[in-house]
Formats: structure tokens, C-alpha cells, sequence
């Protein structure tokens, strides 16, 4: 008796082959992944809009205060807390310092209203970069950075992230790269964020809901979306933004608008 449609032998092992692989791509770490197979993945992601509140360096809702000397470079505001709040000296700003009142350092500009719009966009932005779903990259290295390098893309951790080591951020001038961090976002002393390939600090968003801390002498780039505190010890410095819904505290920091 004659058996029809029966698949040789060969051709049935290859099939099983081919699943196997398949599975095998599915289930591929960030780290094995090659650099061809990480670009082709990711899918572009939109610019945050962070209106008015783009127009701030450091922009904070509950206070902005500094371990003499720090250097701010670019417009600093806080509100709605009053101007008191800022306790840092006119000679640390390069740039202007807003407040809602008549309080605060003796070189202030009293703008309530322009600093209420800033903090809706503020909290808008956050909205917007929190809410992107379907992350190209998801709980990478468990929450542990250090060492690796990134590219373009939509991070989400569902726990706080440490950077123990540097790391590079890779792509383009017009990349976007949005990380976004459930927990807090750690980063140790004298480690360093670099960016490679023409990447722009500008397009690089963290948006993290607990607090960010920046380690001595370390060095950051990128906007931070804070729905809580920002704290740069000793001699950290920062290219980038930083945009905070509680309280942002420097210790003879370095911060420079993008």
C-alpha cells in the first residue's frame, strides 16, 4: 500500500530546525543581538513635546537649592512654590531666574504666569513619554545598565535602573532614544553617559517616577522627566534638562541646557 503526502524525512527535520530558530530569535537578549539585527528592530519614535518648559534648563515645582559653587547655564524657574524656594546665589545662573513672586534670589524675574504654562507642559511631556507603549527594549539587564551601548529606541524598566559603569548612547543627530524608568534611576560616582555617532543630548528623555540621583563627578546627558526629585551630588555634571514635579538639588554641580 502506497503512503501519499508524506514529507521525507530531511524535510521534516528542517522544518523542526527553522522553529527552533525561530524561538531561539525570539527569546534573544539585548546583549545578543547584533547591531543589524538592533537597528532593523526599533521602531522611530516622536520628539516629546516639552513646550515652554523646553525653555528651562532646571525647572521644578517645590524648590531648586545648591551647595555654593554650582554653574547653571540657561533659565531656571520654580512653581507654583514661591521664589524662596531657590536657594542659590545670582552669580551660579548663567542665564535668567524665574519666579512666581517677589521672593527669591535678588536677580529674579517675577513671571507666575509663564512659569504656570511651563509646568502643564512639564507634566504633559511626562504624560506623553510615560504613556509610549510597545517598548523595543524591555527590562534590559534587569535594571543593571552599566557597560553596554544603546540604541535609538523605546526603553521601559518595570523596576528602578542603576548604571554602575559608563555607557554609550549611539545613533544619529535625529534619533530619539526614550527611556522610561518605573523606580528610581541611580547612576555612580565618576561615571559617565557619552554619546556617539552624532546622537543629541536634546533627544534623549528619561522619564523616571521616583528619585534620580546622579553619583560624585559623574557625567550625564539627556532630559529628565521627574515626576519626583533630582539630586547631583558633589562635582556631577549634566548636558540636558531637567525638569522636575518635587525638588532638584545641586552640590557644586554642572548643569548645561542642550
Amino acid at each position: 500500500m502506497k503512503l501519499k503526502n508524506v514529507l521525507p524525512i530531511s524535510a521534516i527535520l528542517m522544518v523542526g530546525l527553522m522553529s527552533s530558530c525561530d524561538k531561539n530569535m525570539d527569546t534573544k537578549s539585548f546583549d545578543q543581538l547584533s547591531n543589524s539585527e538592533t537597528k532593523a528592530k526599533h521602531q522611530q519614535q516622536q520628539v516629546v513635546n516639552l513646550g515652554v518648559a523646553g525653555d528651562f534648563v532646571i525647572l521644578s515645582k517645590t524648590g531648586i537649592t545648591s551647595v555654593y559653587k554650582s554653574s547653571i547655564l540657561g533659565d531656571i524657574g520654580t512653581s507654583p512654590i514661591t521664589g524662596a524656594a531657590m536657594t542659590l546665589s545670582c552669580g551660579e545662573v548663567t542665564g535668567s531666574i524665574f519666579s512666581v513672586d517677589a521672593a527669591g534670589p535678588a536677580c529674579k524675574i517675577t513671571d507666575a504666569t509663564r512659569l504656570g504654562i511651563a509646568v502643564l507642559d512639564m507634566q504633559a511631556a511626562y504624560t506623553d513619554a510615560a504613556g509610549r507603549s510597545n517598548p523595543d527594549y524591555l527590562n534590559l539587564g534587569a535594571g543593571t545598565i552599566g557597560s553596554i551601548t544603546l540604541l535609538p529606541g523605546l526603553y521601559k524598566w518595570s523596576s528602578s535602573v542603576n548604571i554602575p559603569t559608563d555607557i554609550t548612547i549611539s545613533g544619529n543627530s535625529t534619533d530619539i532614544f526614550i527611556f522610561q524608568v518605573a523606580g528610581t534611576l541611580i547612576m555612580s560616582s565618576a561615571v559617565r553617559v557619552n554619546l556617539e555617532g552624532g546622537v543629541q543630548a536634546k533627544n534623549i528623555f528619561w522619564v523616571v517616577s521616583d528619585a534620580v540621583t546622579f553619583g560624585t563627578t559623574s557625567h550625564f546627558e539627556g532630559n529628565i522627566l521627574g515626576q519626583t526629585g533630582i539630586n547631583m551630588k558633589t562635582g556631577a555634571t549634566m548636558t540636558g534638562r531637567m525638569l522636575a514635579q518635587t525638588a532638584v538639588t545641586l552640590q557644586m554641580s554642572t548643569v548645561v541646557m542642550p
